[in-house]
């Protein structure tokens, strides 16, 4: 059976699904990331479906479900890369994740989580903001 990598970076743990996931694999994917969370006290979870072109009721569900299940085990998911095919699916399905934090990418993602988690200095990062570089950036010049 298939397996998808689970990668942790910082205090956030990246799941970047790269094919069309079967029932049984969303399933596992479903254990090993709540597993993961237990384990390494994640705070944040990015799901990354940009390759994904067909999303079902099951894997609507089982990502509604995931996110609940993390926040009740205190870590925010956030779902990237939504296609506008999956998206308009979703929606048909009545399965609009309104729960679900999402953003174009993982870089957006990203930054959605510092927000939402109140960044690493306390403060919530504003919406047009470097990502990723943009505070390190300004405290090496010296300018802020």
């Amino acid at each position: 059976m298939e397996k998808i990598p689970i990668i942790k970076v910082g205090d956030t743990l990246l799941v970047s699904i790269q094919t069309d996931l079967q029932d049984q694999v969303a399933m596992a994917m479903q254990s090993d990331l709540l597993s993961k969370i237990e384990t390494t006290s994640a705070r944040g979870v990015i799901i990354d479906i940009s390759v994904v072109d067909i999303v079902d009721s099951f894997l609507g569900r089982v990502l509604s479900d995931t996110a609940s299940m993390a926040r009740i085990m205190n870590a925010v998911v956030v779902v990237v890369g939504i296609q506008p095919s999956v998206a308009i699916t979703l929606v048909e399905l009545g399965l609009e994740l309104k729960q679900i934090p999402t953003a174009l990418n993982v870089e957006r993602g990203l930054l959605l989580l510092r927000e939402k988690l109140g960044g690493s200095d306390g403060r919530a990062d504003a919406a047009g903001s470097e990502a990723l570089g943009g505070d390190e950036e300004i405290a090496r010049n010296g300018h802020g």
